[in-house]
């Protein structure tokens, strides 16, 4: 036991060591709390003015730059980077979308090439019996493209898998500035049923008087805001 401690924190595998047990602790964080880490990583990618495209720091894509917001569920399209771009890639984008950086999320990528970078190098090291020494060093270096060729291979299976969830799951529908009809009349703290239809859907949410207000089933409502514990939305009547 203390052999393998000793060799998985020796000077030449503490670094990748340390990485995986950050990681490690990164997804057990989000597994079990749900906590969402911002880290922010700009790829400049140049991108046809004609891809409706935006990129920017506040939102998760716009003008020249990514940012990976909750950058455990980002995933970037390579058709939105490849499709319509005119100008070559840089070598580093290539690198990106050849190795699955790009159309998978990047953090789950970046797991399992640290994890067989660290597991080639741990072995080779511990084979060679240079995990202490330079030419541990030289195994290190040389051992980063062979793991990310191995984690392409891995990881290029879930590319259907992730696709899948993508064209599965609805976005959520805006219903804030909506108007619907009302099932029937309310006034002051009594709630009623409201139906709208967003986006194709008919959608039954339940709803009280903005301001206490008589309502009639009749008048056509106005969708304001949500409440603060977000089970029902205050209405008022629209005249349009």
């Amino acid at each position: 036991m203390n052999g393998l401690i000793d060799l998985l924190f020796s000077p030449v595998n503490i670094i990748l060591t340390l990485l995986l047990i950050l990681l490690l602790v990164y997804w057990l964080f989000n597994m079990i709390t749900g906590l969402d880490f911002d880290v922010d990583i700009d790829v400049d990618i140049d991108i046809d003015a004609d891809i409706d495209i935006d990129i920017d720091a506040d939102t998760a894509i716009e003008g020249s730059n990514i940012d990976f917001q909750d950058i455990s569920n980002t995933e970037v399209d390579k058709e939105a980077v490849v499709g319509k771009n005119r100008t070559p890639l840089k070598w580093w984008q290539v690198v990106l979308i050849y190795f699955n950086f790009v159309e998978l999320p990047f953090m789950f990528t970046f797991t399992f090439w640290i994890f067989i970078w660290w597991l080639c190098t741990a072995i080779t090291t511990s084979i060679t019996h240079s995990y202490d020494n330079y030419i541990g060093y030289v195994i290190f270096l040389i051992l980063i493209l062979p793991s990310l060729i191995i984690s392409k291979i891995v990881t290029t299976p879930f590319k259907k898998f992730f696709k899948t969830i993508k064209q599965d799951g609805d976005p959520p529908i805006e219903v804030l500035g909506r108007t619907g009809k009302l099932n029937g009349s309310i006034e002051k703290d009594e709630m009623g049923l409201v139906e709208i239809v967003a986006k194709s859907k008919t959608l039954s949410i339940y709803a009280k008087s903005l301001d206490g207000s008589f309502i009639d089933a009749s008048k056509d409502i106005l969708i304001i805001k949500q409440s603060a514990d977000k089970n029902y939305y205050y209405i008022k009547t629209y005249n349009n």
